[in-house]
């Protein structure tokens, strides 16, 4: 598969098998994600729950990544409620695994970037990473994304190993 057959597109409500698919897999990998597969019980139905909240709010936005007509990874939006907060938001990213180190996490991200600059309400664009994935923070430093704060040991992987949650954000 190649990044130039690779379409970028907003989330469907049909996306949620697919999506949910992707979540799952990238869970069972047991790497970089807070939820372990086994907590995670989302059905299809509450999976295309989901997504409607995103396409519902003006704020928020679900991006999929397709080749070939099959979803390989997608990028969400969360923004507040609070008034307070309502400028900013933050993000996470699954891609399949057979479809990583092919340029498709760039495309995401800059998607959703391209998206929050002409969003009215956006001027932050937030997201948490394991410490030790290091791809993906190489990636948004790349992509201008600064290191604001750390929260030191907040992920226990195994009985004596810890990762370090690495706030970063992008003004746009």
């Amino acid at each position: 598969m190649k990044t130039d057959k690779c379409i970028l597109r907003t989330g469907k409500l049909g996306d949620a098998g697919e999506i949910l698919e992707i979540m799952k897999s990238v869970m069972d990998e047991h790497e970089f994600l807070i939820t372990l597969s086994e907590e995670y019980d989302l059905t299809t139905q509450q999976q295309r729950e989901w997504i409607g909240n995103f396409l519902q709010n003006e704020r928020e936005t679900i991006i999929v990544a397709e080749i070939h007509g099959e979803v390989v990874g997608w990028i969400s939006f969360h923004s507040p409620d609070r008034k307070r907060m309502a400028h900013t938001g933050a993000f996470g990213m699954m891609i399949r695994k057979e479809c990583r180190n092919m340029g498709i996490g760039k495309l995401l991200v800059q998607a959703l970037l391209d998206w929050a600059e002409a969003n009215p309400f956006i001027e932050k664009v937030c997201l948490g990473v394991f410490s030790t994935n290091h791809r993906a923070i190489a990636l948004y430093k790349r992509m201008g994304f600064v290191e604001e704060g750390r929260k030191v040991n907040e992920f226990k992987l195994n009985e004596n190993e810890y990762a370090d949650d690495i706030l970063m954000y992008k003004f746009v």
